[in-house]
C-alpha cells in the first residue's frame, strides 16, 4: 500500500468518527429539548382519539344478550319511526312528483310510464299486487321496481297513496 492510500484512510476514518460523534451529540441535544417541553392536553384531540377507538358493536350472549338485542331493536325501530319521508304526507301526487316520477316519467329501468297501454297487464294483477310490488320491490322481465321506490323512509300508506294516484292519472 502506498503512503497516499494510508493518508486517505486515516482522514476518511477521522471524518466517519466525527460524523458519529456529531450524530450522538445531536441525539442527546434532541432528548434534552424534548424532555423539557411540556405539552398541554388538547381536549379536541383527546375526543377525536376516543371516538376513533370506540368499539363498533357490542357482543351479546345469553339472557342478558337477548334482552339487550331486543332493546336495541326497539330503539332502532323508534328512531326509524320518527324519520318518515315527506313529513308523513299521504299526497300521492306530491310523492310521485318527488320520487316516483324520476323513473315513471322517463321509463328508466323499465318503469311503465303513465300510459294506460303500458299498465294493461299490471292492472289485471290488481291494485293489491301493485302496492305489494311497490312496497317490497319487484324485478320482472320488463324492468326493476326498487322497494319503496328506493326511499326506505316511505310508509306503506304513502306507497299505497302514490300507487293510487298513479292509477287515477293513467292517460
Amino acid at each position: 500500500m502506498n503512503r497516499h492510500d494510508l493518508t486517505f484512510l486515516k482522514h476518511f476514518s477521522q471524518i466517519i468518527v466525527g460524523l458519529i460523534v456529531l450524530t450522538a451529540v445531536l441525539i442527546v441535544f434532541a432528548l434534552i429539548v424534548h424532555n423539557r417541553l411540556t405539552l398541554d392536553e388538547n381536549p379536541v384531540r383527546q375526543s377525536l382519539i376516543e371516538s376513533r377507538i370506540q368499539p363498533l358493536n357490542a357482543v351479546f350472549a345469553g339472557e342478558t344478550g337477548a334482552a339487550a338485542m331486543a332493546a336495541a331493536a326497539e330503539a332502532a325501530a323508534a328512531a326509524a319511526a320518527t324519520q318518515v319521508a315527506y313529513g308523513g304526507s299521504l299526497d300521492g301526487g306530491m310523492i310521485y312528483g318527488n320520487l316516483c316520477g324520476a323513473c315513471h316519467n322517463s321509463g328508466a329501468g323499465g318503469a311503465p310510464m303513465l300510459n294506460r297501454s303500458a299498465w294493461t297487464a299490471r292492472l289485471a294483477q290488481g291494485r293489491d299486487t301493485l302496492v305489494t310490488h311497490a312496497i317490497e320491490g319487484y324485478q320482472g322481465a320488463a324492468g326493476l321496481m326498487p322497494a319503496r321506490g328506493g326511499n326506505p323512509a316511505l310508509t306503506d300508506e304513502q306507497v299505497a297513496a302514490s300507487v293510487d294516484w298513479m292509477l287515477d292519472n293513467l292517460k
